[in-house]
């Protein structure tokens, strides 16, 4: 009996499926990406009824162990889709999960996500466990800081913008180092001054959006200014728009250092045009971090500074929740 138009090319496309995937990286619009496309594929290939997604605090390898164990009724490929694993401990993954690796089912493919920050990362016997069942582990990583304005350059001509080099500099430093980000900015650049372009830094200050970095810089200068619903307001921003606090805390700590250094060398006497000659970074932001400085004082920074360090400890190893709390309460503080 013939088969139906298109279904040999089906068949073909589940027979490539592996039965285990890991992606990691600290390059997250790439992974989401990635995740989406899987769960779009997923679901043309065996319905939403063959899809599992497991998020949040149902995502824990005990869950995920005893998914992989269960019967289904779906018909066709199974696929769970696996987010938040950066989140597991190793022990957790070698006694409930790296078992039932070993075991999945013929017509299975589960799939893992890990959007790695700092010192979270994937645990190392998911990785192997994935090896070992026949699948795949791909890195997704961020493009190394010094190779980002380069790229910039390139992304705009690819728009039909050309990107000046201290331009794509400065776009860099105010928007940040995720390539996501850049890329939109990039593209409301192209939008806004149309083909052929030539974007210098005068139109990246004008029209790129509000970086996170400079979001941060908000949080802090309403928290030295005791303002503690705008330093809330802020903070519940930034979280909202999925920066996490061990990214978060140490942008924060990093921008507090650099104006306070500033700070006591003009309390101590040196002028503004000495603190810029000697500063190794843009000329452009120079002025913006003397700025900053001479807008707040060294004691301000310094408490800051304290209440960031204690904060940094307290979230270590704890729930998300737990986290927001003492971020509030270490917010509440610095702008009491």
């Amino acid at each position: 009996m013939p088969r139906p138009p298109g279904a040999q090319s089906r068949l073909r496309s589940v027979a490539t499926f592996k039965p285990a995937y890991l992606i990691h990286g600290d390059e997250h619009g790439r992974i989401s990406e990635r995740r989406a496309r899987l769960r779009a594929i997923a679901e043309a290939e065996s319905g939403t009824g063959g899809v599992e997604v497991f998020e949040g605090d149902a995502s824990t390898p005990e869950a995920i162990s005893l998914a992989l164990r269960s019967m289904t009724f779906a018909i066709g490929r199974r696929f769970i889709i696996v987010d938040g694993v950066e989140g597991w401990k190793d022990g957790d993954v070698e006694s409930a999960l790296v078992p039932a690796l070993g075991d999945i089912a013929p017509d299975t493919t589960v799939a893992f996500f890990a959007r790695e920050e700092g010192r979270t990362k994937a645990p190392a016997p998911l990785a192997a466990a994935v090896k070992k069942a026949g699948g795949d582990v791909v890195a997704e990583t961020a493009m190394k800081p010094r190779e980002l304005p380069r790229w910039v350059v390139n992304e705009g001509e690819r728009l039909g913008i050309r990107v000046e080099g201290a331009a794509a500099q400065a776009l860099v430093a105010q928007v940040g180092e995720r390539q996501q980000r850049l890329l939109r900015e990039l593209e409301k650049l192209a939008l806004e001054h149309g083909e052929g372009a030539s974007i210098g830094v005068g139109e990246v200050e004008g029209a790129a959006a509000v970086s996170a970095e400079r979001q941060i810089w908000g949080l802090i200068d309403a928290m030295v200014g005791r303002d503690r619903a705008a330093a809330t307001r802020a903070f519940l921003q930034l979280r909202g728009q999925g920066e996490t606090l061990p990214r978060l805390v140490p942008l924060m700590a990093r921008r507090v250092r650099e104006v306070l250094a500033i700070a006591m060398r003009l309390e101590a006497g040196e002028s503004p045009a000495q603190v810029k000659g000697s500063l190794k970074m843009s000329p452009w932001l120079a002025d913006r971090r003397i700025k900053e400085a001479r807008a707040t004082d060294v004691e301000s920074l310094q408490l800051a500074l304290e209440e960031l360090a204690d904060l940094e400890l307290a979230s270590r190893g704890n729930s998300e929740l737990m986290e927001d709390t003492a971020a509030l309460q270490a917010i509440d503080a610095m702008s009491g």
